[in-house]
């Protein structure tokens, strides 16, 4: 077995408290813990990752030309019709 490395390491405020306080809950050395989630974290990088499916589009015939947004059309039919309708008033 190795010699423990002895080195100085900066932690952010955030991880330096969650780790004292696991440290403290389960009553083990700040040193064990590090040590612990470390080796944690290290050995979940080795684990395989699921295969992810890929990402796939389903293209589909529109009568539409390119460009044309069906949904503006429903806004010309509004603007149409409130433009007619603003004829007859006048």
């Amino acid at each position: 077995m190795m010699s423990p490395m002895r080195t100085t390491i900066a932690l952010d405020d955030d991880v330096a408290t969650k780790l004292q306080e696991m440290a403290h809950k389960r009553r083990i050395s700040f040193r064990k813990i590090v040590n612990e989630v470390l080796r944690r974290g290290l050995s979940a990088q080795d684990q395989p990752r699921p295969a992810r499916q890929a990402f796939r589009v389903d293209a589909f015939d529109s009568p539409f030309k390119p460009g044309v947004d069906p949904q503006r059309l429903n806004q010309l039919v509004d603007e149409l019709e409130v433009e007619r309708f603003g004829g007859r008033a006048r």
